[in-house]
């Protein structure tokens, strides 16, 4: 039986590495449009009135620049681990296994003929990063830079205003604490 005229199913080994790193660039661009401008993020500050106005604030600016602060505190931490080469190697390693197996898969994993749910692969993922980074002995190090990055963040979306966000509708009335009429 002849299958002229038929459009093959299976595609040659090369084309899937294609397709792989058409779909990673595609989510990684997805991923950085929802970063903001940095210039409306270096703008309209003042002191918040009082506690509660600081930490709505907070929230508002988390959620509308979260790219933004991500980009921040990655290049925090990748500062901090110029001076150890080791974890610097270590961390880039890890970041592309974590977009390899977490961020950039369509498709469920599956090792050894057993579907591995997206939680299971979160905890893997988070303990061989931690054991591999105490490894690398630059652990205190990576500890106080994520802590400065997260210092870093809070001040700014503290003192950053909000009013002048352009927030979808939806975006809004998930950000602000009183129902909207």
């Amino acid at each position: 039986m002849t299958n002229y005229g038929t459009i093959p199913t299976s595609s040659s080994p090369g084309g899937t590495n294609i397709e792989f790193i058409s779909r990673a660039k595609t989510q990684i661009k997805a991923g950085l449009a929802t970063r903001r401008p940095w210039k409306e993020m270096a703008r309209s500050f003042n002191f918040p009135s009082g506690l509660l106005n600081a930490i709505e604030r907070i929230k508002i600016n988390l959620s509308y620049f979260r790219m933004n602060y991500v980009i921040v505190v990655l290049t925090i931490l990748l500062l901090s681990l110029l001076y150890h080469p080791i974890s610097l190697m270590v961390f880039f390693a890890l970041m592309a296994v974590w977009l390899f197996l977490y961020f950039l898969r369509d498709e469920p994993l599956v090792i050894f003929h057993r579907l591995i749910d997206d939680r299971t692969v979160l905890i893997g993922l988070s303990i061989i990063t931690v054991v591999l980074l105490l490894f690398t002995g630059a652990v205190g190090n990576i500890i106080s830079a994520l802590l400065f990055g997260a210092v870093v963040v809070a001040v700014h979306a503290a003192f950053r205003r909000t009013d002048d966000l352009c927030l979808d509708e939806e975006a809004a009335g998930l950000m602000t604490s009183s129902p909207s009429s």
